[in-house]
């Protein structure tokens, strides 16, 4: 007789189905949610060597259940952030991938960049140093167009503390 109550009864099931729906609802904004952490993270890593990103925290005053309409606040915010971070990226990228070519150049043809340099960072890559043209033998070297190209050996010398 009680199931025939919850069945007949218009207040009952309309509820019921309003839960499970929030339920799914909720669900899906929670994964959507991990999913854009995830790759905000990867984003994060992958920019990490060309400088990083900024990856500034949402600060949540009390732990609280958040409602459907601030889960959605929080991952239409993490898309964006994402998307920002994907534009950063592409742009850093474009440019490495410009230096690289320059620095092609450089090595191809060290007569027509005479005193160009270009850093490791600028082209991507890890440590100190940097691609520098010169004249191959100082003065006279400049007089006869014998120019060359020099990758510096690396990070200066670490200096003692003074005195």
């Amino acid at each position: 007789m009680a199931l025939l109550e919850k069945v007949n009864n218009p207040f009952v099931a309309p509820r019921e189905v309003t839960e499970d729906a929030e339920r799914a609802a909720r669900r899906s904004l929670r994964e959507q949610i991990a999913k854009l952490e995830r790759e905000l993270a990867s984003a994060f890593v992958t920019a990490f060597p060309m400088g990083g990103l900024e990856l500034a925290a949402t600060t949540r005053r009390e732990p609280r259940m958040l409602d459907l309409g601030e889960l959605e606040q929080v991952r239409d915010e993490l898309a964006e952030r994402l998307r920002a971070a994907q534009l950063t990226i592409a742009r850093r990228a474009e440019v490495q991938e410009a230096n690289r070519v320059y620095l092609e150049r450089m090595l191809l043809e060290p007569a027509k960049h005479r005193f160009a340099r270009m850093y490791r960072s600028d082209v991507g890559e890890p440590g100190c140093g940097a691609w520098e043209v010169r004249p191959r033998l100082g003065l006279l070297g400049m007089l006869m167009g014998w120019w060359q190209v020099k990758l510096s050996s690396g990070c200066p010398l670490a200096r003692g503390r003074a005195g």
